[in-house]
């Protein structure tokens, strides 16, 4: 057995952070059927959505 030790990062250090949010039923039954016909995780999409989102916001 190897004594490497064993480096792990604290949760919250990895550039992710953990919310709670409120979306109404219809969105997130939206993005569930998006996420299942993708192959992308419910978490995946929504931070690909988000991202798209910000980077193409116009507040006027």
């Amino acid at each position: 057995m190897s004594n490497e030790t064993l480096k792990i990062k604290r949760r919250g250090e990895d550039g992710n952070k953990v919310i709670t949010v409120r979306i109404k039923e219809e969105t997130l039954t939206a993005i569930d059927k998006a996420a299942a016909e993708s192959n992308y995780s419910r978490n995946e999409l929504i931070n690909i959505i988000l991202s798209h989102g910000i980077k193409n916001l116009e507040i006027v």
